[in-house]
């Protein structure tokens, strides 16, 4: 080392010597280098000048090999982790509204206000509001402008999201720890008291005409509407995305009035990944104690919903035809054994689209690479899909192909289904490859704090508590290639759901498609 080197060394042991003399506190890397600046210190006045030094000047330290302890340095202690998982802690408040959370270890958190809402408790008369309050969120309410919002998520370095579904909405907030009062604040003041100004609402009509126009491009999301509007009749088969018709006769008054039936404090979650219970509890209690706990109609709004499968086709100038085959899962969420083996028999089915195929980790083991991607090359899409809910689903294959193998593609599709339906056509080694793939699933996304908090969320609204994740691998580990051809099987017997778009000249009727079941 050198002259300089030595006394910036001690001038920076004087400078911490000076600062602990202040009564001032330090970092604790700071402090636990002190010992080792010392030391280097003492060691570096009384070492004997090496050669160098004598020709070139300065001094030299002698430090000890690489493979020996620093002499005189204190090792910090590994950090303590909980021997045990968190556990998911609910409180129901006198109004009926539920506050649940778990304090997952880390400087961040993330909270949501979760709520038994969406498009299946809109009337006729409002239809879209649902989309359209998920593009009001976080807008100005009865007590902040739009700029305040902003602003106090750009001092809390925030990530603010609004969803709409079918069946529920949800409003989260994420932020670190420190800044769960300001949190959660802001976010119950944002979906509670939405000002929903006329002109507001207005200009947000405008703009999501030109995203509807630019969705219809988008002939698989557009496809997935229509399977519901198709396969069901009642609640699941109203239309999540706003019309042009339905956004022209929504206004403030009319989504004030959705808020006050639907977000009612029994139908009401708020949900927390990373935050002390009883502090959340204490900061948004007084807050929710003054929703309303809504009349007897208001508690169970929901429109019933009953499947009855059929056939929708929309014919375009694309020379692609993009299809949709499925079949009623019954029982939905609610229904735990059945629901978990149609999302490992989905995991099974796999699929995906040709450009990807055969890319590591895009499931090119799947049933759908190996037996139809890989096989037949007009095949450029064929994926498994499932929609469930609380009490009912829609599961089977979305696909995409030219007009002139569109039927070709229909018995392929036909094929697979069957194929699953029956156990002998399964072998055990992709059965655990599906269940693996389903827990790994699982697991990875529960490491962020964003979906833990939504995982509890939606479990709370579903179930009325919570399942641990635990439980749920344990329920994957059960499943046989009986109970996955069982479910699917089941299925089949329903009337299926057809839906086509693009170039379906050359088609198969409903009733040939239907016959192959």
């Amino acid at each position: 080392g050198s002259n300089d080197e030595t006394v910036t060394i001690i001038t920076h042991t004087m400078s911490s010597r000076n600062v602990l003399r202040r009564g001032l506190k330090t970092s604790s890397s700071f402090a636990q280098s002190l010992p080792a600046l010392k030391e280097r210190s003492a060691t570096a006045a009384t070492t004997k000048p090496s050669i160098f030094s004598q020709i070139f000047g300065g001094s030299a330290t002698k430090q000890p090999p690489m493979d020996e302890p620093m002499p005189n340095v204190i090792i910090p202690e590994s950090p303590i982790y909980p021997k045990e998982a968190p556990k998911t802690l609910v409180t129901t408040l006198s109004n009926g509204a539920t506050i649940a959370s778990e304090n997952t270890p880390g400087a961040t958190m993330a909270v949501g206000l979760y709520l038994e809402s969406g498009s299946k408790y809109e009337q006729p008369y409002m239809s879209g509001a649902s989309h359209m309050l998920e593009r009001m969120a976080f807008k100005a309410t009865t007590n902040r402008t739009n700029f305040r919002i902003t602003k106090e998520a750009e001092v809390m370095s925030a990530s603010l999201l609004a969803a709409a579904s079918r069946e529920q909405m949800s409003y989260t907030v994420d932020a670190l720890k420190t800044h769960l009062p300001e949190a959660v604040e802001l976010l119950c003041d944002s979906a509670l008291n939405p000002k929903l100004a006329n002109h507001e609402v207005a200009k947000m009509a405008k703009d999501l005409k030109k995203e509807i126009e630019e969705l219809k491009t988008n002939p698989q999301a557009m496809l997935m509407e229509a399977v519901h509007s198709t396969a069901y009749d009642g609640g699941l088969g109203n239309a999540l995305l706003a019309s042009q018709e339905s956004i022209d006769a929504i206004d403030g008054d009319a989504l004030r009035e959705f808020i006050a039936e639907n977000y009612v404090a029994p139908r009401m979650v708020l949900a927390a990944s990373g935050a002390d219970h009883q502090e959340l509890v204490s900061i948004a209690s007084p807050m929710l104690e003054t929703v309303s706990k809504g009349s007897a109609t208001t508690t169970s709004k929901e429109i019933p919903s009953k499947y009855m499968g059929g056939d929708f086709r929309v014919k375009n100038e694309s020379p692609l035809t993009s299809l949709i085959l499925g079949f009623e899962f019954q029982g939905g969420w609610r229904d735990a054994k059945r629901s978990t083996a149609v999302t490992v028999l989905s995991m099974l089915l796999g699929g995906g689209g040709s450009f990807s195929a055969g890319g590591p980790g895009k499931g090119m083991y799947s049933r759908l690479y190996t037996r139809v991607l890989n096989r037949y090359g007009w095949a450029q899409n064929c994926t498994a899909f499932h929609s469930i809910y609380n009490d009912t689903g829609i599961v089977g294959i979305s696909a995409m192909t030219d007009g002139q193998h569109v039927n070709d593609m229909i018995a392929v599709m036909a094929e697979e289904l069957s194929a699953v339906a029956n156990a002998s056509q399964i072998t055990d080694e992709e059965v655990e490859r599906a269940k693996n793939a389903t827990n790994s699933s699982i697991l990875m996304n529960l490491e962020s704090k964003a979906v833990v908090a939504e995982d509890i969320g939606r479990q709370m609204l579903t179930y009325n508590h919570r399942k641990s994740p635990e439980e749920f691998i344990a329920e994957v580990s059960k499943l046989t290639k009986q109970d996955l051809s069982e479910v699917a099987a089941q299925m089949l017997k329903s009337n299926p759901t057809l839906c086509l778009s693009g170039d379906i000249a050359g088609a198969a009727r409903f009733e040939t498609v239907r016959a192959m079941f």
